[in-house]
């Protein structure tokens, strides 16, 4: 139990490191959920502040996640299998959780993308690589940074099951997956009405 209640507090602390939300204010002098698609991830931080802050940003809440992992398996001297997988998923989507619900904010953060995939990185470099190449080749063949989002979290969930990571890990990613889902239901009814904003007009705006 007090492996759980620590994988659990370490992993919602870390993703309370706001990186969009901070650097908009110490930088840019705005908070960034007043615009763009009104949350603090590294998603809006391109759209709405340039690819160069959102860059920076999505690398800091890609560390979030990274180190989550890495934490865990240092303290607990855990591994990714049936025995260790569930402290390490815990720490990493409470990580996500701190992230979209920091204490300090008004529980108003991000999607926790960037978080998972560094979650994913910390488990096995092989496995982030993998869901990087997911999510950026979905996201160009559909042109949707919000379809990548959706082929990102299926693949977790489809990984922790053909591994066999464990019932309790198998259950968070799910989780993750139908809250992943939730927050971003405003972007799909966009999809279906043809309003959601498209990689390549955020690419062709930054041009300009």
């Amino acid at each position: 139990m007090k492996e759980i209640i620590i994988s659990a507090v370490i992993g919602y602390l870390l993703g309370n490191i706001q990186a969009a939300y901070i650097l908009g204010k110490l930088i840019k002098k705005v908070d960034i959920r007043t615009m763009g698609q009104g949350n603090a991830g590294a998603s809006n931080a391109v759209e709405s502040l340039g690819w160069k802050f959102g860059v920076l940003v999505g690398i800091i809440d890609v560390l979030k996640g990274v180190v989550s992992i890495l934490l865990i398996k240092l303290l607990f001297d855990v591994k990714l299998n049936p025995d260790g997988a569930f402290l390490l998923y815990l720490a990493g989507y409470t990580a996500i959780l701190g992230h979209i619900y920091p204490f300090y904010m008004n529980f108003k953060g991000g999607k926790g993308t960037a978080t998972l995939v560094g979650i994913l990185l910390g488990l096995n470099p092989l496995y982030g690589l993998i869901g990087i190449l997911f999510i950026v080749s979905t996201t160009l063949l559909t042109d949707y940074i919000v379809l990548g989002t959706a082929a990102l979290t299926t693949y977790v969930v489809a990984l922790t099951c053909l591994k066999d990571f464990g019932t309790g890990a198998l259950v968070l990613s799910i989780l993750g997956a139908l809250l992943s889902m939730f927050l971003h239901r405003k972007n799909y009814r966009r999809i279906k009405l043809g309003t959601e904003t498209r990689l390549s007009q955020v690419l062709h705006k930054k041009k300009k």
